[in-house]
């Protein structure tokens, strides 16, 4: 009785107060998925907002909509079985914005629910966020003259117009292969993109026909996305979560199904990249699930301000073409480091379960600069894989070995195995293959090689184990090799050289080292 006449009175006095709610259908939303509610939604935030913020929530219903700006404080809340349904009227998502499209800040189109400069965010609830992206994925495809409808390609045609003259300014490398991208002139809109903002959340709502990337905060500080289905299967480029230059972010229990890469991390592209130089940091993805996409969790290839101090840990990726996937080239420049993987996995791999690759587009050698890429500090840990087409690829360049690589505790059932090629200071410990194809691990061009306890659960009959050439520096111990393989290692290329081997048992093997024709015939080679 105390507590409530103690409430009773603080209400009187003004002294507590709970935050505005307004539902929407109050102020005349029409949930028929037919009438447009942008300028009721609208108005609505800006009450919200004014009033110092709260709620807009949508009780059952489908509500079509033009793009919502959201401003500080404002939550959005879904009722289960409310829809907000974006209009496909490209008109509505003018004027331009400043926004970011794969790594490169330009004004193009609003995206679908965006906000500049704001803080304190969510948007939560059981129901769903429709992007309506149809007409947004025909219109990439009539850019390149695959569309019949003249009207709608003379709309286009305007809006490549009003792109050029908005966007004059843009500086480019000769050599930057955004240069072949940027002659499109049409992007289509993120689903959201929160630019410049603190403490944003999204929570338990589900998101389906993105018409480009879903969840893209960019520049952002505090992001939580949590409990968030994504269900963008057979649309083009319609990444799952994707924070790019961002700060504090956390990505948990999510379930991703998308035409693209499920979750990547990006901190822009090339020269501008390298200019705003702010990396995405900082970053905890745990407990999610991906079921198709291009790759489950990938760093880059926009990755010219750094990435780095990330864990992805307690998740499954079933049916994804690839699992994990780092990729850059030459001329982003930018640093990929601080790297932790673990407790992952997969099945229904079609391409690489692993895989760190520095040849993402065909940007010819140059000398070591800032337009170089680094991979550096990565280490993966407790991965299970079965049905996996290629183990794991390292792939550096020459004048930026993949460095300070480690795999450890890690059990993959693949056509093939290991390819490392261009890296340093690489540790493979407890790390068990099953291949169909060739070595089950392949090394060369590389240094400082250590392997412990690497083994594979069938022989490999005419091949070896391990296939080496020109590789300096290996350290080679605790090795156990089944019985029918060809031989445990094969050495070739001039530059091998000071090759040790020891605490190994090879007893079931005819032969425990094979020297190829090539090698270098001053190599040291120690087997004890």
């Amino acid at each position: 009785m105390k507590k409530y006449l103690l409430l009773s009175i603080l209400l009187c006095h003004g002294l507590f107060a709970f935050a505005e709610v307004i539902n929407l259908k109050s102020v005349g939303g029409n949930p028929d998925g037919k009438t447009s509610n942008t300028a009721i939604i609208k108005n609505a935030i800006e009450k919200l907002s004014t009033d110092g913020g709260g709620t807009l929530f949508f009780p059952a219903g489908i509500y079509l909509t033009g793009p919502i700006v959201l401003k500080s404080n404002i939550t959005l809340d879904l009722e289960a079985g409310a829809t907000i349904k974006f209009s496909d009227d490209l008109s509505e998502y003018t004027p331009f914005v400043e926004m970011r499209y794969e790594g490169v800040v330009m004004k193009s189109f609003c995206p679908m629910i965006y906000a500049y400069e704001q803080e304190n965010i969510t948007i939560k609830g059981e129901g769903t966020i429709d992007g309506n992206g149809k007409k947004w994925w025909y219109g990439t495809f009539t850019i390149e003259g695959a569309h019949k409808d003249e009207n709608f390609r003379k709309e286009l045609q305007g809006y490549q117009e009003m792109w050029s003259k908005e966007n004059s300014g843009f500086r480019i490398e000769e050599q930057s292969d955004w240069k072949r991208t940027l002659g499109k002139r049409f992007f289509r809109p993120p689903l959201m993109q929160p630019y410049k903002c603190k403490n944003f959340r999204i929570e338990g709502v589900t998101v389906v026909n993105s018409p480009f990337w879903t969840i893209n905060p960019e520049f952002c500080e505090n992001v939580s996305v949590i409990g968030v289905t994504i269900n963008n299967p057979d649309a083009p480029n319609t990444d799952g979560i994707n924070p790019s230059s961002c700060k504090n972010v956390i990505i948990s229990d999510c379930n991703i199904t998308v035409g693209d890469d499920c979750i990547t991390l990006k901190s822009g592209r090339d020269l501008q990249g390298r200019e705003y130089a702010t990396p995405c940091e900082n970053i905890t993805i745990t407990n999610c699930v991906m079921q198709a996409g291009h790759g489950g969790v990938v760093i880059g290839s926009e990755m010219s301000g750094d990435v780095r101090k990330v864990t992805i840990s307690n998740c499954v990726f079933d049916g994804t073409d690839r699992g994990i996937r780092l990729k850059s080239t030459r001329g982003r420049g930018g640093i990929v480091e601080e790297i932790r993987v673990s407790n992952i996995v997969m099945k229904n791999i079609p391409k690489e379960a692993i895989t760190l690759n520095l040849f993402y587009s065909n940007v010819p050698a140059e000398d070591f600069s800032e337009r170089t890429p680094v991979f550096r500090n990565i280490h993966i840990s407790g991965l299970t894989g079965s049905d996996v087409n290629i183990a794991c690829t390292v792939l550096g360049i020459e004048e930026a070995p993949i460095s300070n690589i480690s795999f450890s505790d890690i059990n993959i059932e693949a056509k093939t195995g290991f390819e490392i090629n261009k890296a340093k200071d690489i540790t493979l410990e407890n790390v068990r293959v099953s291949t169909e194809i060739g070595a089950a691990y392949k090394i060369s061009e590389s240094e400082n090689i250590r392997i412990n306890n690497v083994y594979i659960s069938k022989p490999l009959a005419n091949k070896p184990v391990l296939e080496v050439s020109d590789v300096n520096n290996m350290f080679v111990q605790g090795c156990f090799p089944e019985k029918g393989s060809q031989s445990f290692i094969k050495l070739d290329g001039q530059k091998t050289d000071n090759i040790i081997l020891t605490n190994n048992y090879f007893g079931r093997l005819s032969t425990s080292i094979e020297k190829g024709s090539n090698l270098n015939k001053s190599a040291k080679i120690i087997e004890k």
